[in-house]
């Protein structure tokens, strides 16, 4: 059976989770700090905290910026469901731009067009949520120039993309945004187990996610508001959450994250080979500020239920990406033009580091 994608694991990170579980701290422990460090240093953000999911970064970045019951955030209809979840979990609405119909990205043009009618009705949103589909980064420069000019906050969902590149940068540096958030989910660019992370270059969103993070509760003695009793005190200042990650996690991550840059290079090489070889299904168009790290890769088919089941029967497993978080039962809004023509079109094919060149043209030959 060929996956649509899965996780590699080697050696080395068997033994870097095995070192941490002889070692005195599985949680809290030094691990975090240096995972922490070393994803900072490889996007060449100043600051990075991990936490236990995607979705719980989602939360938090929204949090810090200050989102709150009767704000609104927009996003693309063309994700999973916690781009939207983690926006309800603040007490904040949702709206949604529709997607650039080459790229599957949000598109600028609509972006556009709904803040002119939003600053006319006075609804503009606090934060806008650009997501990067498959890999490949949003345009974020004009993303950012729109968020100066109608005053909202810019937060990356940048879960499919670590590793990517955009105008020459990591996707991720937050030139063009406050926030960026990963998920290290099986399947994503690097794994450990579950976990995410929030970047910024803004120390003071940094510091609210650290308090956030772990319950609400500090113990740095110069954030006390009363008289510290001893070594082992702390207070909890805000209304928190525990979305720490493990150091048994970290030590994963840390091995992983050794290796992103050649998990990338895999990616793009199978990428190249079907962009080469696959001819008779629509493949996806690559901006040229962007270099994707290729988390997904989507073709639109004519038939895609027969194609699945096709392929199905052939062992190779493919997938949807995605149903638009629209057409859930749960938001049931009006449907968008391009959003809606992609999901009735759109097809997730095996891209991985260890699909072998003979499970790839099994999947090319089958196409």
């Amino acid at each position: 059976m060929i996956n649509y994608g899965k996780q590699s694991i080697n050696q080395d990170d068997i033994d870097a989770v095995s070192e941490v579980l002889r070692s005195n701290f599985l949680t809290q422990g030094p691990k975090v700090r240096e995972f922490e460090d070393n994803l900072a240093e490889y996007i060449d953000v100043n600051y990075a905290k991990v936490v236990s999911n995607g979705t719980a970064a989602l939360h938090l970045a929204y949090l810090a910026v200050g989102l709150k019951r009767g704000d609104i955030v927009w996003t693309t209809p063309n994700t999973f469901v916690s781009t939207a979840n983690a926006a309800l979990y603040c007490g904040a609405t949702v709206d949604f731009v529709d997607v650039n119909p080459e790229t599957y990205n949000l598109s600028i043009k609509c972006l556009e067009e709904k803040l002119l009618q939003a600053k006319k009705d006075k609804k503009l949103p606090k934060i806008v949520v650009p997501v990067h589909f498959s890999g490949q980064s949003c345009e974020m420069k004009r993303i950012w120039e729109l968020s100066k000019e109608y005053g909202f906050r810019v937060v990356e969902d940048a879960c499919h993309a670590l590793g990517g590149e955009y105008l020459g940068k990591k996707v991720g540096s937050c030139e063009y945004s406050d926030m960026a958030v990963f998920s290290f989910h099986p399947v994503k660019m690097i794994t450990t187990g579950e976990g995410g992370a929030i970047v910024t270059n803004d120390k003071i969103l940094d510091e609210k996610v650290s308090i956030l993070m772990t319950h609400g509760i500090t113990k740095d003695d110069s954030l006390f508001v009363n008289e510290s009793d001893g070594n082992w005190y702390y207070e909890q200042q805000v209304l928190g959450f525990n979305y720490r990650l493990t150091d048994i996690q970290a030590a994963l991550g840390i091995s992983q994250l050794k290796r992103l840059d050649n998990f990338v290079q895999k990616r793009r090489e199978v990428a190249k080979t079907y962009i080469s070889k696959v001819k008779n299904h629509i493949l996806p168009y690559q901006h040229p500020d962007t270099n994707s790290s290729w988390h997904l890769f989507v073709i639109q088919t004519s038939d895609r239920k027969a194609l699945y089941q096709r392929l199905k029967q052939q062992e190779i497993l493919t997938q949807v990406h995605y149903i638009p978080v629209v057409n859930q039962p749960f938001y049931d809004r009006k449907k968008l033009k391009n959003s809606d023509h992609l999901y009735r079109h759109c097809l997730s094919i095996p891209i991985y580091v260890d699909l072998t060149k003979e499970d790839q043209l099994r999947v090319i030959n089958s196409l």
